[in-house]
């Protein structure tokens, strides 16, 4: 899944997001979902979350 629909993500979800310093670059950081910070139900650049360490990104991968 490629991040992009609300419903995909859950807390406790292992997931790669990419932080805002890494958008140009594109390096992906792997974590688990604490929170979920997007509100809508899908986003273009994928949904915004926290991981369990406190780094905030958009996800771009979800994994089963």
């Amino acid at each position: 899944m490629n991040g992009q629909k609300r419903a995909d993500i859950s807390p406790g979800k292992q997931v790669d997001i990419v932080l805002k310093k890494d958008q140009r670059s594109g390096n992906l950081t792997n974590g688990v979902v604490k929170d979920i910070l997007t509100n809508s139900p899908s986003h273009p650049h994928g949904i915004k979350v926290r991981l369990e360490d406190g780094q905030v990104g958009r996800v771009k991968k979800v994994y089963e």
